[in-house]
């Protein structure tokens, strides 16, 4: 899915994101845990979108990759590139199938991307592909959206985001399988005293967090650490253990020496 309508109205509606103390946290995470032989800056963030977060790293010293397969998700993150003028490289790739030009120290995949895939198949080639281009010793940071946040904060629930250039009704619904939700946005985009209409469906699945170490190990990857990864965000080195009602799990995996 290239999320073309979606990339339209992803900043507007995720400006309670805090991308910049997301940044921060990673950046401590990262200086705790990273044992390359590099200085640890090369650092690729997948499923990036429209590079918000590549930004802020990216004004962090890191050396940023962003990868994403929604070409109108990267031509908003090129914009961003455009007027800042950081040295960000973009590519379209599926992160599937991921292929970089040599080994990476850190690789991130924050805000639930992860849940945006299929099957459980798709998790492993992802990790797999992590493993192939990490440095020894170098970290895989990545979060996602526990089973409790799916049964509980975001089954069957509608939310409605009523913004100055846009409207969007945002309708969830749990499936069968009690890990899956299906999310129909609807968006009117105001032009003049007229509104433009479309549509975007998206489906996010969860897993037990044992499920997900369990394919950490398979790609040889080791388990350094895990958070909530919502809590604290005003102090980055304010971590939280992950608890039964945690809504988002931060993982930080790396690749043995």
């Amino acid at each position: 899915m290239d999320y073309s309508n979606f990339a339209a109205y992803y900043d507007a509606l995720t400006k309670n994101v805090e991308y910049e103390k997301r940044a921060d946290r990673l950046h401590y995470l990262i200086r705790q845990y990273i044992r390359t032989e590099t200085d640890g800056t090369l650092l690729t963030d997948l499923a990036c979108g429209t590079g918000s977060l590549c930004e802020s790293l990216a004004r962090r010293g890191y050396d940023v990759i962003g990868v994403d397969n929604s070409p109108a998700m990267l031509s908003a993150a090129m914009e961003k590139k455009m007027q800042s003028g950081l040295p960000i490289q973009y590519l379209c790739q599926d992160m599937r199938e991921l292929d970089m030009f040599g080994t990476i120290d850190v690789t991130v995949c924050m805000l639930d991307s992860l849940n945006h895939l299929e099957t459980a198949e798709d998790w492993q080639r992802v990790f797999d592909r992590v493993s192939l281009f990490a440095q020894p010793g170098g970290l895989f940071l990545f979060d996602m959206n526990t089973l409790y946040k799916h049964r509980e904060i975001l089954a069957d629930k509608a939310f409605i985001y009523d913004l100055p250039d846009v409207f969007c009704a945002w309708e969830n619904r749990l499936l069968e399988d009690n890990a899956t939700v299906e999310e129909q946005l609807t968006f009117f985009e105001r032009d003049g005293e007229s509104y433009y209409r479309s549509e975007e469906c998206i489906t996010e699945r969860a897993y037990p967090a044992e499920t997900v170490r369990g394919f950490l190990r398979k790609a040889g990857l080791e388990l350094a650490a895990e958070f909530d990864a919502d809590a604290g965000l005003d102090t980055p080195e304010q971590l939280s253990p992950v608890t039964e009602t945690t809504q988002r799990i931060l993982f930080v995996a790396r690749k043995p020496l």
